[in-house]
């Protein structure tokens, strides 16, 4: 059960973009598509570790790094070439069907905003492309704070940035790690489970686990 938020806090990469054409832009570059997610994955491991350790790099500086070394690894040919052209993919990908109508049915609900390990540009230009930029009243990103997500230090900034109480803000994630850090920092959580997956019992559950977006709202509306 999870009481009508005043603000929802969406996670940008993979809550709201579709990482899936990365595995074509792998294909095209000479190194095999189940790499992407890995190398994805490698991102989002080395931005923890730098956050456990106090460092705080940008998600473009870790991606473009890891990707030169695995190209390098596959044998690719002109690998700066084949680097730049999976980033501009990674610049450039869309939502989830979901994501769409999901936000159109939030909006009224409660102040929308994102929260990304990525840049804030890239969340602006996603949410550009997909028409719905105008729904949310801010656009954040953990470049502006002591660390990365899912250290507490970033949903703080959030909810200082937002003038919010933390026990009044949803996080809305695909993530368990993002939902278990939001947990920690006091938030109310709504795990986003589109694949089906069983949730990881050692992290804090989440208020909510929903299939899409849209039927977030349903659940936000029904508990009002």
């Amino acid at each position: 059960m999870v009481s009508t938020p005043d603000v929802i806090v969406f996670d940008v990469n993979e809550t709201l973009s579709d990482i899936a054409p990365l595995g074509e832009a792998f294909s095209r570059a000479g190194a095999p598509a189940l790499n992407a997610p890995a190398w994805f994955a490698g991102v989002l491991r080395d931005g923890f570790a730098l956050a456990a350790t106090g460092g705080n790099a940008r998600f473009a500086e870790i991606a473009r790094d890891g990707l030169t070394r695995l190209l390098t690894g596959h044998n690719v040919a002109s690998v700066d070439a084949a680097a730049d052209s999976i980033m501009a993919v990674l610049q450039d990908l869309g939502v989830h069907p979901d994501v769409v109508p999901g936000v159109e049915a939030l909006a009224p609900i409660a102040d929308l905003i994102t929260l990304s390990n990525g840049a804030a540009s890239l969340a602006e230009a996603l949410l550009g492309r997909a028409g719905v930029r105008q729904r949310f009243t801010r656009v954040l990103s953990v470049e502006d704070a002591p660390a990365w997500k899912p250290a507490r230090a970033a949903y703080d900034h959030a909810a200082s940035r937002c003038g919010a109480d933390p026990a009044r803000m949803l996080l809305v994630a695909v993530h368990p790690w993002d939902i278990h850090g939001a947990r920690a920092a006091g938030w109310r959580t709504a795990w986003l489970n589109r694949t089906g997956m069983a949730y990881p019992g050692h992290f804090a559950a989440p208020d909510v686990e929903v299939p899409g977006l849209p039927e977030l709202a349903r659940v936000l509306v029904t508990e009002d």
